[in-house]
């Protein structure tokens, strides 16, 4: 490995004996391509606790000097193309946290069953076909992310009382052929994905999980076709009443009628209108399931210039997928939503502004900076290009002209967030990786990116000069608001309207199955050096004070 570039990130860390070391992004990845690895001065760092190198696909390998870093508690090399990890990784004895996802593995090292203090194991988006065997000896793992791999199976000794403090699995996009019976050891238990695998059957066993709160079962081909219906309707709790119903059949079928009573026909029969009630509860849930970033190799990152500090500071977005536009009114009913928002939480966008961006027509990364006004060009909805000096001179005519058409001497809401730029040096925008501005908060967004009823996934953003929080707040609304009309599409099951944007390709008409869960795929928002600055959703957002809104991480 060369050494004679010198990578300053790396002798600052050493010189200040710093503990946290993150490098990632084009200039990271442009160094290691320049040296052929990461610099052998990295493993010498000894004191560091936690290391990421991130989104580097010039990254392949990773030394086996690696084993000196011995304190290291969070190891964070997702996003690369790793093709293999050395089996020193055993040497980690202080290892919490390994994030391998979204790289190029094929295989994993057994020395990561000696990582007895591991609580958080990601190897998500590779081409693994299996996990080694003897990962019960990591007894402290609290969540495992195998999913996006090619694996049929769980390890032999993977359920049993060792794991007693596993609570998150999330095994969803494999070859997973079967869920073994004794399921029902991983006591700790709470949140289970296996969605899209090839499961034929799942074990009554599954209701003894004293904790199970969230499972995830769709898109397997069950042979209990009742149960394949309520998995694809995502209700919790349904299932797994119906799998401990499943588990007792066997003693009900030993009893004959004239050995039950009165009194137990009608227990059996009110537990059933029970039963009844919370599976219709359930199914009349709005559901809000989100991706991780890390799941994603190609998720969208915005990068935010530190012009916007002084103009309008704060951004949070995310990527929604699943949102039904293309029946009926469903796209004019999404509109009206989003006005409405502006006119009220937004404060007629004098508090927040909401954009919408076809996500297909983006090409990222993004960019959140601040310009001129006299520099700063873009396609308004419905206009031709502008700058925003001639774009503000418009809308403040059509403002000037509606209130005296109205015969108001109040401003207007055009008015009021129109002010909200003046005096303002540089206007903020954000701008796609070919310098094009696609969005001028808070006064439009471009006609490029415009979404319709075609488009697949959208790109949200919400901009605020008031708080980070306000944003967060703002994009939950949005998102609930989003979730309601998903639910009522399919209850209503419109006609696909005709707006002469397009027929639907075949599989996007008339779809009797359709489903009204949203994924919600998770957006960072890094500073100029990539330095995380906030993640959406995170575990905080999307909070259980939404009423009727399920959210499934």
């Amino acid at each position: 490995m060369d050494d004679k570039k010198t990578w300053p990130e790396v002798e600052k860390a050493a010189a200040e004996k710093r503990r946290e070391l993150v490098l990632q992004g084009t200039a990271a990845n442009t160094k290691i391509s320049s040296l052929g690895g990461l610099p052998s001065a990295i493993y010498s760092l000894t004191l560091l606790n936690y290391l990421e190198v991130s989104q580097c696909p010039s990254l392949t390998e990773i030394h086996e000097d690696i084993r000196h870093l011995t304190n290291l508690q969070s190891l964070i090399l997702c996003r690369n193309k790793l093709a293999c990890i050395p089996d020193v990784i055993s040497s980690l004895k202080s290892l919490k946290v390994l994030d391998l996802s979204a790289n190029n593995l094929g295989l994993l090292p057994d020395g990561i069953t000696q990582l007895r203090e591991l609580t958080t194991l990601n190897v998500s988006c590779n081409r693994l076909e299996a996990l080694p065997d003897g990962l019960s000896q990591c007894a402290k793992l609290s969540s495992v992310n195998m999913s996006k791999n090619c694996i049929t199976g769980f390890p032999n000794d993977f359920y049993t009382e060792r794991l007693d403090l596993l609570s998150t699995l999330v095994a969803s996009d494999n070859a997973i052929v079967e869920l073994g019976k004794d399921v029902h050891k991983l006591v700790a238990l709470k949140v289970l994905d296996l969605s899209n695998n090839q499961l034929s059957d799942i074990p009554s066993s599954l209701s003894e999980c004293p904790k199970l709160k969230e499972i995830n079962f769709r898109g397997n081909k069950l042979n209990d076709k009742r149960l394949e219906k309520m998995v694809n309707g995502c209700q919790t709790k349904s299932i797994l009443d119906y799998l401990r119903g499943k588990g007792r059949q066997g003693e009900e079928r030993g009893d004959v009628d004239g050995g039950r009573s009165v009194n137990d026909k009608k227990r059996r029969q009110k537990k059933k209108k029970e039963e009844e009630h919370d599976e219709l509860e359930e199914i009349n849930k709005m559901v809000v399931r989100v991706l991780h970033v890390s799941d994603d190799p190609e998720a969208i990152t915005v990068r935010v210039s530190a012009e916007v500090k002084d103009v309008r500071p704060y951004l949070v977005c995310c990527v929604v997928r699943g949102m039904i536009l293309k029946p009926g009114n469903s796209l004019k009913r999404f509109l009206m939503a989003q006005t409405k928002l502006h006119e009220d939480i937004c404060g007629k966008r004098t508090i927040a502004t909401i954009a919408t961006h076809d996500v297909q027509l983006l090409k990222g990364p993004l960019t959140y900076e601040a310009k001129p006004p006299t520099q700063l060009k873009i396609v308004p909805l419905g206009r031709k290009e502008l700058t925003a000096v001639e774009l503000i001179r418009q809308l403040q005519l059509e403002a000037d002209e509606l209130r005296k058409q109205k015969k108001r001497q109040n401003v207007t809401g055009l008015h009021k967030y129109l002010q909200l730029l003046q005096g303002k040096q540089l206007y903020p925008c954000i701008v796609d990786a070919d310098g094009h501005v696609i969005s001028f908060p808070p006064i439009t967004n471009s006609e490029k990116t415009k979404i319709k009823k075609t488009t697949k996934e959208l790109f949200l953003e919400v901009t605020s000069a008031n708080s980070l929080q306000t944003c967060k707040d703002v994009m939950d609304t949005l998102i609930a608001k989003m979730a309601e009309l998903n639910k009522f599409a399919v209850e209503h099951q419109e006609e696909a309207g005709s707006d002469g944007e397009g027929d639907a390709p075949p599989d996007q008409t008339a779809n009797t199955e359709a489903c009204s869960e949203l994924i919600i795929q998770q957006v960072r928002t890094v500073d100029q050096d990539g330095n995380l600055k906030v993640v959406y959703p995170s575990k905080t957002d999307l909070s259980s004070n939404i009423p009727n809104l399920r959210v499934i991480w």
